[in-house]
């Protein structure tokens, strides 16, 4: 199985619900493209949030020094994004691959983070509850629909909020995965509990 993260804005909790999935099936991982951070990177962030040992961290195929829309960081950097240069790492076991930033982030004059998404992937969208996520969430599923895909599940991010949850599940008719709390913190035990949580809807996804 391939699952695709993707949210509905920047910093909605993408890389902690990858690590939790990643968690879960014991799957490999794969940030196509990483703007800025690069000695903190997302792919550092879920290496050391896993407690498995069968997971593999696969390189990034691009790797940009700015924080920014991957578009940018990359004239930055003086390259352009080419997809025919981001190449599906191969492996047997299931792979989680992360977006950057929502589903239209330009890559560069004419491509879009969705245009990274393949047939052959489940699609998970990461919501966070903040003033305007329902409307986010929705556009966010609809673009996802317009493209020809279809989303297998929704993580909820932040404290619980049944009307925004309700709202959106009902409206989208998409299966939920699960809620992750506002934690204190998320070490290898805290991730671990989710991943024990969320195994059997990824299972079914």
């Amino acid at each position: 199985m391939k699952i695709f993260v993707t949210g509905i804005s920047t910093d909605v909790g993408k890389t902690i619900a990858s690590s939790i999935i990643v968690e879960s099936l014991e799957a490999d991982y794969w940030k196509p493209i990483q703007a800025g951070d690069l000695d903190n990177s997302d792919s550092h962030k879920i290496k050391s949030k896993i407690s498995n040992l069968q997971s593999k961290i696969f390189e990034n195929s691009y790797k940009l020094n700015t924080p920014a829309s991957p578009h940018l960081a990359a004239e930055i950097d003086g390259i352009k994004i080419d997809l025919k240069q981001i190449k599906e790492p191969e492996t047997k076991n299931h792979l989680v691959i992360e977006g950057a930033g929502g589903i239209f982030v330009p890559l560069n004059d004419k491509d879009l983070i969705i245009d990274l998404i393949q047939p052959d992937y489940k699609i998970i969208v990461v919501s966070r509850h903040y003033l305007g996520s329902i409307n986010h969430t929705l556009l966010t599923i609809e673009a996802i629909r317009n493209h020809g895909f279809e989303v297998a599940g929704i993580i909820f991010s932040g404290s619980e909020n049944k009307a925004t949850e309700s709202m959106i599940l009902n409206k989208t008719g998409i299966k939920c995965i699960g809620r992750i709390d506002e934690e204190p913190y998320f070490d290898q035990n805290v991730i671990k509990e989710y991943a024990d949580l969320f195994r059997d809807n990824l299972l079914n996804l």
